[in-house]
Parts: C-alpha cells; sequence; structure tokens
C-alpha cells in the first residue's frame, strides 16, 4: 500500500518507520524540517506520567511506561535512565502515603521492568546531596526512576531508521489540503493520490482538517508548555509541587545546566510559540522557593516553548486528558493528541487501523466481483 504520511514529529517519524518495514510504500511530508517544532520542544523525559494517575489515565500510563523501557533498551546511546526524586513538605498538597501509593501503582503498571525501585530518602539524605535545595519543612522525599533524552537527537535517530528501510522524507513540502480518497495537494499547487494518507500534524491536525472542508471529530486543546534552562549545575532531577497549586514542575540536570518546566498556557493556532514573560517569572518563582540560597544568582542561558495538542476535556488545560485518539474516514487517518514516549505505540495503534481498512477495502472489491 502506498501511505503518505503529513507531519514530521516523533508520532509521524515513528509511523513511516514501522509502516515502512511492515511492507508498505511510505513517503512522508514535513512543511519545515524534521523534529523542528512540538517534538524538539519537549521536557526531555520518557516517562509513564505519574501525575496521571491522579486523573486515572491507567491505560495511558501502562503504555507509556512499557514504551519508556522499549525506548531505554533500544537506543541506549541516546537515552538513559533518569533517578528523580520528588520532595515531601508540611504542608503539601502530597502527603507521604500518598506518593507512596502512587508509585507503588506506577511501578505495578510497568510491569517487568529493569528499572529500580523507588525508595524513600531521609530529609538529611536530600540536603546532604543538594545543600542548596529548601529545608524549612522538609520531611524527605521519594526516588523513582523514568527515562532521559535528547528528543531532537532522538526523533532524528528514528527518521534515520524509516529512512533506511527505505521512507521517503520531504522537508520543506508544504501540505495545503487533502481528501477523503486518499489525494494531498501541496502548497505549490500540485497535488498526489495515495492509497491512505496519514495526518499525522500534531498542533494543526484540525486545522488541516478544516482547511480541506472535513469536519473533525475532535478538537484539540492548543497548550504550550515553557522551558527555561538556567546557568547552574542540577545534582538531582526533581518533580516539585508548584507552591501554591496542585501542578508539578520539574527540574532536571540537562547538559550541565537546569532544565525547568513546564507551564500550561492555551496557544492560538496562529500565534507565535515562545516562552512569555510571565512564565518566566512563574519558572523562575519555583526555582526561588525551592533553590532560596542560589536565587540571586540565576541566569537564564535558554527560553524555549512547544505546543502540546491536547483533546479537549476540561476547561483547565492541566485537568485535560493526555490520552490520544486515531480516526478513520475513508482514505484519510487523524491522529489527534499523542505523548513522545507513547509514539511508537500509536505507530502500532495506526498500523492496525490501516490493516482492518485494507482488509475491508479488500472485502468489498470482492463483493463488487461478485455482484
Amino acid at each position: 500500500m502506498e501511505v503518505g504520511i503529513i507531519g514530521g514529529g516523533i508520532n509521524g517519524l515513528c509511523c513511516a518507520w514501522l509502516l515502512q518495514q511492515q511492507g508498505h510504500t511510505v513517503q512522508l511530508y514535513e512543511r519545515d524540517r524534521l523534529m523542528a517544532a512540538t517534538s524538539s520542544r519537549s521536557s526531555k523525559l520518557l516517562h509513564g506520567g505519574l501525575r496521571y494517575l491522579e486523573h486515572l489515565e491507567f491505560r495511558l500510563v501502562r503504555e507509556a511506561l512499557r514504551e519508556r523501557d522499549a525506548w531505554l533498551q533500544r537506543v541506549p546511546e541516546l537515552a538513559r535512565p533518569l533517578r528523580l526524586v520528588m520532595p515531601i513538605y508540611h504542608g503539601g498538597r502530597r502527603s507521604r502515603w500518598l506518593v507512596r501509593c502512587g508509585l507503588y501503582l506506577y511501578e505495578h503498571l510497568a510491569g517487568r521492568s529493569a528499572l529500580p525501585r523507588s525508595s524513600w530518602l531521609a530529609a538529611r539524605e536530600l540536603l546532604a546531596a543538594d545543600r542548596d535545595l529548601l529545608p524549612d519543612g522538609l520531611v524527605g522525599g521519594y526516588a523513582f526512576y523514568d527515562g532521559q533524552m535528547d528528543d531532537q537527537r532522538l526523533g532524528l535517530w528514528v527518521a534515520r531508521q524509516a529512512s533506511d528501510a527505505g521512507a521517503v522524507l520531504k522537508e520543506r513540502c508544504e501540505v495545503r489540503s487533502v481528501e477523503r480518497s486518499g489525494r494531498i495537494h501541496f502548497a505549490d499547487g500540485s497535488s498526489r493520490q495515495h492509497d491512505c494518507v496519514l495526518n499525522v500534524c500534531g498542533p494543526w491536525a484540525e486545522q488541516l482538517l478544516l482547511r480541506s472542508g472535513i469536519a473533525s471529530p475532535y478538537r484539540l486543546d492548543l497548550v504550550r508548555g515553557s522551558h527555561l534552562v538556567l546557568d547552574r549545575p542540577c545534582p538531582q532531577a526533581y518533580l516539585f509541587e508548584v507552591p501554591g497549586e496542585a501542578r508539578i514542575a520539574f527540574v532536571l540536570p540537562w547538559y550541565g545546566r537546569t532544565l525547568v518546566g513546564t507551564t500550561e498556557v492555551r496557544q492560538p493556532i496562529d500565534a507565535p510559540v515562545a516562552c512569555e514573560e510571565h512564565e518566566r517569572a512563574y519558572l523562575l518563582g519555583l526555582v526561588r522557593h525551592y533553590f532560596p540560597r542560589t536565587a540571586s544568582s540565576e541566569r537564564v542561558v535558554e527560553a524555549f516553548a512547544g505546543v502540546r495538542p491536547l483533546l479537549r476535556s476540561a476547561s483547565d488545560p492541566a485537568q485535560a486528558t493526555r490520552e490520544y485518539a486515531v480516526h478513520r474516514d475513508g482514505a484519510l487517518i487523524s491522529v489527534f493528541g499523542g505523548k513522545w514516549t507513547t509514539a511508537r505505540a500509536l505507530a502500532q495503534r495506526v498500523s492496525r487501523i490501516l490493516a482492518e481498512s485494507g482488509n475491508r477495502g479488500l472485502l468489498d472489491r470482492t463483493r463488487c466481483g461478485n455482484c
């Protein structure tokens, strides 16, 4: 089957890689450069989403945890285990027993993971490992493991696998519209017919359908996540409760510096994607709260932002589901949402839908031949 894929982020690239491996003929079209947008603006984590358990997203967390382990095993030169600590403070929104229960469930959903189990660390152990950590009210903390990666380098590794398998990956090739029949119309006025077209445009998936005159079965919440890179070493990776909120934010080691993120701000589809001043202040406020000794010396060396396409499910984007959806309409398959960690699993779901549609098409042709 000849498959056209629109979108050169991690989900589109994983689809190209898997489908080409399965014997399809794949051409992928990216309007800019591969891995140049949302997929290279993440928190650099391969994780199951510990906080998603609070929203009862057990299926997604189980899938993400197993995919996390698969990435760590598949590409150890670009993905590594990362030990994180979630400190517990007096007066925090999540008690010690609640975090312990969450981690127990997290590890149960992971199955037979090679990563070490979580453990409790006393306050003195945390402060010995990081003398700048806020000591006031510190009870202790739980250490557990997820994965860390360089999102752009790992995504380009996937692109090489897809290309080596035979997929054709075209950059600077903008798609203007699609048809349910599998025809793609390009910005230069040309068009091409495919047996199947995958709309894997991430934040722009809904917009592509609307521009093509096709009703979208799902609405997307476009949420900007901003990050800062600080010119300071980070001796320990952390999950922190944002002071006064239920949100969780990360403080992570990143190439000898400190990565802080993320925010959750609604993003118009046609607005520039950039870390705004109030987000910068928000993230620096988090750092100054938990590391008061070094607050005056923090220097921001980089700020970046990406847009997460979330299925619209809540008025507060922090409460929105992180699940994804795949919808088939004729020869057009559209993907809505999707996490970096689960990109390969998403591609497998797309492959199953493609196989079902191919079998259905063969059955229909056979029936017509018997008419």
